[in-house]
C-alpha cells in the first residue's frame, strides 16, 4: 500500500496543509481520519471546510455524530463516531459517502463495515508538542491520483 507521510510542525501548517488538500477534493471523497485524542484531527478538518468556503465554525459532532456545512460548490459533511454506540447502527453514511459533498470521517475505525470500498485513510501521530506526524493511506485509485498530484504541488516536484 502506497503511503506519503508529513511532518508538521504547528497547528497554522495543519490547518494551511488541509485548505491546500481541499482544492483537489470533489463531491463523493471521502476523508478516514485516525489518531489520538489531541492529535488535529478536528483541526484538519476545520482547514478542509475553510478551503471549500464553508463560513460556519466548524465544531467537532461527538454528541451529534455528524454536522454538515454549505461549502461555496459542494457541502462538507463531518462526522465523529467516536460515541457511536453499534458500529453497525445505520444513521445513513451510505447517503453521505456517495453524495454531493465531502465527508470527513474522525475515528473512522469504528464504522470499518460502512466505509466505501475507497478512500483517503489520514493517520495522525504526536511528534512532540506541537508536532504532528501524518500519514496519508490512500484506498484506490482516485485516492492514489488525489495523493500523487497533492503531494507533487505541496513539496513542489
Amino acid at each position: 500500500m502506497e503511503k506519503y507521510e508529513i511532518l508538521i510542525n504547528h497547528l497554522e501548517e495543519t490547518l494551511q496543509l488541509a485548505e491546500r488538500l481541499s482544492r483537489h477534493l470533489k463531491p463523493g471523497d471521502v476523508l478516514c481520519l485516525e489518531g489520538d485524542l489531541g492529535a488535529g484531527k478536528t483541526s484538519f478538518t476545520k482547514g478542509i471546510a475553510k478551503g471549500l468556503g464553508v463560513e460556519e465554525t466548524v465544531k467537532s459532532p461527538t454528541f451529534t455524530i455528524i454536522r454538515e456545512y454549505e461549502g461555496k460548490e459542494f457541502p462538507l459533511y463531518h462526522m465523529d463516531v467516536y460515541r457511536l454506540k453499534d458500529s453497525r447502527e445505520d444513521l445513513g453514511f451510505d447517503e453521505y459517502f456517495h453524495g454531493d459533498g465531502v465527508t470527513v470521517v474522525e475515528w473512522a475505525h469504528l464504522i470499518e463495515d460502512q466505509l466505501p470500498d475507497q478512500y483517503l485513510a489520514i493517520r495522525f501521530f504526536i511528534a512532540g508538542e506541537n508536532r504532528r506526524r501524518l500519514f496519508f493511506e490512500p484506498r484506490g485509485e482516485r485516492y492514489k491520483s488525489l495523493c500523487k498530484e497533492f503531494f507533487h504541488e505541496y513539496f513542489g516536484h
